[in-house]
């Protein structure tokens, strides 16, 4: 399995518009600086988010902000807001399991609980991260940097 890297950069984008929003108008062309990616990807990603009541977009002056607290928003949050296959199980089995053969026709049962399990243990890893934690290691990394100039 491999996440695509709007996750990522979902994470990315909104730890930006937390550290950002106070000093300056946050824009989808800022954020795509601050992310070295295509406007365009950043505009669709930020609809996505949008949808999802993660944050706010303003024309003109507004710019965009945050719509929760950093730890109300979860990795989990997130992954849904933006993975277009999130809502489908992770796991997904080969059409044409030959039903003659003992261990083909019962492959998909002697799978499923396990599969399902890992599914859900995912989702709780999810769960577990916030924004907050993000945006807190990012602080704690500024720091260091600025202790070692």
């Amino acid at each position: 399995m491999q996440i695509s890297t709007k996750f990522t950069i979902a994470v990315h984008l909104l730890t930006a518009v937390a550290y950002f929003s106070e000093s300056q108008k946050v824009t989808s062309d800022f954020l795509a600086g601050s992310i070295g990616s295509n406007p365009v990807i950043i505009r669709n990603i930020m609809g996505q988010l949008k949808e999802a009541g993660l944050i706010d977009i303003k024309r003109g002056p507004g710019g965009v902000t945050l719509e929760k607290k950093l730890t109300d928003i979860s990795f989990l949050d997130i992954y849904k807001a933006v993975e277009t296959n999130s809502e489908e199980v992770l796991f997904r089995f080969h059409e044409n399991p030959n039903p003659l053969c003992p261990i083909g026709r019962t492959i998909h049962k002697s799978l499923d609980g396990a599969l399902e399990e890992i599914q859900k243990n995912f989702e709780v890893e999810l769960s577990k991260w916030t924004l907050a934690d993000v945006y807190e290691n990012s602080l704690e990394e500024l720091r260091k940097e600025k202790q070692n100039e």
